[in-house]
């Protein structure tokens, strides 16, 4: 792709350049930059320069053609020149630097050097020297003018990590983008080449640390036999300025150091942490510190000694402070076995219970990691109220960039809305404006350190993340972490033209359907602050309303036969909304000021409560989701408007991710809307929910060999049951005839894709096949239900009345060829 109107074939793109592909300019757009320097100098000796050196070879090479000279000493010519203001001194320029640049920012700017007009890079780090650069040849990229630059960048927050969930096997927690890029086997890669490519892309939107294992740490990642293997990761983050930090497991000193305890007060305990980190330095000197996840989910922690957070942390950061590391302590604390019986019992209140009372209690190199919301990554919660509890401690934001409950990178979902309204959210914290943004970076109450961490679990796809369209998402979280101050729609913006060039029509479609992605995936998934309603007990993929009820998990949202919502009100219900200071707290106490998107996080009501909307609640459900079910399928339609506008292998591989979210989206809108119409016994006011005119049941087909099943839970299929081709047959087929007047229609054939087997099916239109197919999309699922249900669509069939519709099922392994139901609808004009 160009990066202006393309004048050639557009060539093909696997997504492993992610945005920094450098495509050629076209004649207009590489005239702009006709007069740039033919030379790149650099002042100063580190691997970090080199790699700023090097980028800006292959980046002007890519976009102009042109091969760069290198240099070492100031230019007699036209010259890009990179250094820090320590080397610009040394060297003897008189470069008047800007006011006071803090740590990684850098400065653009044009001047002349022994005569020569030249375009320098500086900062007061060598790893901003190097953003610089990647931020100059974004412009470059985006066909931004470069002349006459005199900018200035500063980071909002010295912290910009992002966690891997990776484990020792390869495999990867919550990560859909394939296997990990640093272990396999139970050891480092052998070929650490994606490590080091991963680590670039980090650095190019300004991503400083990166936390390499699972948080629900393998206590063996600390042994001492693993630590030069963890020094080679190291190693190839070092030339893009990425510092290498592990998640740890707090009972290390029993488990792996032979000790007969872990309690952080113990003296042997606390010893045993301090050889450990000296060990750590001795390889990895640059060693950023320590992530922890404890007394969470099953992971041990202080607790067992009747100690808290803060002294299990303490005891990590004492070790780390010689070395000027620092160790997260995740808020992610809370009881998974609550009395769900209880309507007190609220594991919202969770972080701000523990952490808020140990406010100033934690060392000055211990950052408490906060999940945004309250509960766990759910389509939409509101802020945490702990990042406006704690005064005298350092917090970060974590985000999740991995989409766990979010469509897993099957469905479109652009995060950068949401982000932004959380980071923009006001707690009025200390009596005025304290948006969330300002509290995670240190600046409301004046914290050394503080910023911004997202979970980020790429893996050895091509595309990293597994959707072409998913990397957005990463990058985005990139620049909201470099400044917050942006807005969703620059980042789309950004993206789109750096990833598929700058066509105007692309540009334009591709950033629409991303800023919409979000609200989309809500409305067909969890309504109202209801959360995902997906199945928490499973996969988190899929439709799975009850699954959050009557278990100790927490993620309840009360749905009864009269009404639906967590009562969190101080006046009747847990009391959850008192954690945030008094104005927030009002606005949530009260049905009236309480916004529609949050109503059923705070307030249980009837479902014939009428929202501000004007709906009632039970039909504002059903209305979601049949608007985010077409809105999915919009998303098909916009996307193919671009068919001869992007490459074949991209336009390809989202086509097929988006037509299964399309297919998706109407499993998850028949399940809720069926759940609810079943617990509320109230219907649909437009008479769609329960009712599909243009849908044959597969049980009501002429079956031979196929028989029906109930499905669980009976919400995820069609009518609550499908059909299944059980062994020992071979095959079966399943047929009924086609009733409706002649002309062109679509077959859409719902099935189901486990993962423990790959049927084969084909379709007949009396007794011309006319598709066949293999289930192997490998879908989180063991079973028929919502997780597996998957679309075929079949389109541009001439049918006529008495046609008789057959489908063979072929079961393979445990997969026995399930069917839910055939759709047919007029093609679309």
């Amino acid at each position: 792709m160009m990066g202006g109107a393309h004048p050639g074939p557009l060539r093909a793109e696997t997504g492993d350049h992610a945005w920094l592909r450098y495509a050629p300019l076209d004649a207009v757009a590489r005239k702009k930059y006709e007069s740039l320097a033919v030379s790149v100098v650099v002042l100063g000796h580190s691997n970090v320069l080199e790699s700023a050196q090097g980028e800006l070879i292959r980046g002007v090479g890519g976009m102009m053609g042109r091969t760069l000279r290198k240099g070492k000493n100031l230019p007699q010519e036209n010259a890009f020149v990179l250094g820090t203001l320590a080397d610009l001194r040394a060297a003897g320029t008189a470069l008047p630097a800007p006011g006071d640049l803090r740590e990684d920012s850098f400065y653009l700017t044009t001047g002349r050097l022994h005569g020569f007009p030249c375009l320098i890079i500086t900062s007061p780090t060598d790893r901003g020297v190097l953003y610089g650069v990647f931020a100059l040849l974004a412009r470059m990229a985006r066909n931004e003018t470069v002349a006459g630059l005199n900018e200035v960048r500063q980071p909002f927050a010295p912290i910009r990590w992002v966690n891997q969930w990776d484990n020792l096997d390869g495999s990867i927690e919550r990560g859909y983008g394939g296997r990990s890029v640093f272990f396999d086997a139970g050891s480092v890669r052998a070929d650490l080449t994606r490590a080091g490519e991963y680590a670039r892309l980090l650095a190019s939107v300004g991503i400083n640390g990166c936390a390499i294992n699972n948080v629900n740490a393998d206590p063996r990642i600390l042994d001492n036999n693993f630590l030069p293997q963890l020094a080679r990761v190291a190693d190839v983050f070092r030339p893009w300025g990425v510092r290498l930090s592990l998640a740890a497991d707090v009972s290390s000193p029993k488990v792996i150091g032979g000790l007969d305890t872990f309690d952080p007060l113990d003296p042997g305990v606390s010893d045993w942490w301090r050889r450990k980190v000296d060990e750590i330095y001795q390889q990895i000197p640059d060693f950023a510190g320590f992530i922890v996840k404890a007394d969470s989910e099953g992971r041990l922690g202080p607790s067992t000694y009747g100690r808290t957070p803060s002294d299990a942390a303490n005891v990590i950061a004492s070790a780390l402070k010689p070395h000027g590391g620092v160790v997260f302590y995740r808020a992610f604390v809370y009881n998974h076995h609550l009395d769900w019986r209880d309507p007190k019992n609220d594991r919202a209140r969770a972080a701000y219970d523990i952490f808020h009372s140990l406010d100033g209690r934690f060392d000055d190199n211990v950052v408490i990691q906060i999940k945004y919301g309250p509960i766990d990554f759910q389509v939409r919660e509101p802020v945490s109220p702990l990042f406006g509890g704690l005064r005298s401690t350092n917090q970060a934001i974590e985000l999740q960039i991995t989409q766990e409950y979010l469509g897993q990178q099957r469905h479109l979902c652009f995060l950068p809305p949401m982000w932004k309204e959380t980071l923009d959210f006001d707690l009025h914290a200390a009596g005025h404006s304290t948006p969330v943004k300002d509290l995670v970076a240190g600046r409301s109450f004046h914290r050394p350190t503080g910023g911004f961490v997202g979970v980020a679990n790429v893996g050895m796809d091509a595309n990293w993340l597994g959707h072409p369209l998913a990397l957005a998402n990463l990058y985005g979280f990139g620049r909201l972490a470099w400044d917050p101050n942006l807005s969703a729609s620059t980042i789309a913006n950004e993206w789109t033209r750096l990833t598929f060039g700058n066509n105007p029509t692309v540009v334009r479609t591709i950033s629409a359907m991303q800023l919409a992605s979000w609200r989309i995936y809500e409305n067909y998934t969890g309504p109202l602050g209801a959360g995902t309603l997906t199945n928490i007990l499973g996969s988190h993929y899929g439709p799975g309303v009850e699954s959050s009820e009557r278990n100790g998990w927490g993620q309840w949202h009360r749905a009864d036969h009269q009404g639906i919502g967590m009562d969190r009100t101080v006046a009747t219900g847990t009391g959850y909304g008192s954690q945030y200071p008094a104005p927030v707290a009002g606005m949530y106490e009260s049905l009236n000021s309480t916004p529609d998107d949050l109503l059923l996080f705070f307030h249980h009501v009837p479902y014939t409560y009428v929202l501000h909307s004007g709906k009632t609640v039970i039909q504002y459900i059903y209305d979601s989701h049949y608007e985010g079910a077409q809105q999915a399928e919009e998303l098909v339609r916009q996307w193919k408007s671009l068919k001869n506008d992007v490459d074949d292998e991209s336009y390809g591989a989202v086509l097929a991710r988006l037509e299964y979210q399309a297919g998706h989206a109407i499993v998850w809108r028949d399940a809720v809307c069926n759940w609810f119409l079943r617990m509320s016994g109230i219907p649909d006011t437009k008479g769609r929910v329960g009712h599909y005119p243009n849908r044959i049941e597969a049980e009501g087909m002429q079956l031979q060999g196929y028989a029906p099943f109930d499905v669980t839970p009976q919400e995820t299929a069609s009518g609550g049951k499908g059909i299944e081709c059980a062994p020992p047959l071979q095959s079966c087929d399943a047929s009924f005839r086609f009733g409706r007047a002649a002309g062109w229609y679509e077959l859409d054939v719902e099935y189901f894709d486990q993962n423990n087997g790959e049927s084969k099916y084909r379709v007949f239109v009396g007794d011309q096949q006319v598709d066949e197919w293999l289930a192997n999309d490998h879908l989180p699922a063991l079973k028929p239900g919502g997780d597996s249900s998957e679309r075929r669509r079949i389109t541009g069939l001439a049918l006529r009345p008495g046609d008789v519709i057959r489908i063979e099922g072929f079961p393979d392994g445990k997969e026995f060829a399930p069917l839910d139901y055939v759709e047919i609808n007029p093609t679309p004009q």
